[in-house]
């Protein structure tokens, strides 16, 4: 068991736009489409929805790569 702190990161595999509501989810443990639910109402009642998306699609990282796996290469294709 790891004893690094749980971090929060922009998903990159839950994504619509910039993987923030897939990435809250999976750090609170909810339903990402929960979370997109909330900025869009947050969005509509109070208008700030929008501006506070860009600026944690700015404030928060985009989650590492995995390491470990297997990395396609176009290339390989291409040869006989």
């Amino acid at each position: 068991m790891s004893n690094e702190p749980k971090r929060l990161y922009r998903s990159r595999d839950d994504r619509w736009l910039a993987g923030i509501c897939g990435g809250i989810g999976a750090y609170f443990g909810l339903d990402p489409t929960l979370i997109r639910v909330l900025f869009a109402l947050f969005a509509l009642a109070v208008g700030g929805g929008i501006l506070l998306y860009i600026l944690l699609w700015i404030i928060i990282p985009l989650e590492p790569e995995a390491t470990g796996e297997a990395v396609h290469d176009p290339e390989e294709d291409e040869k006989p």
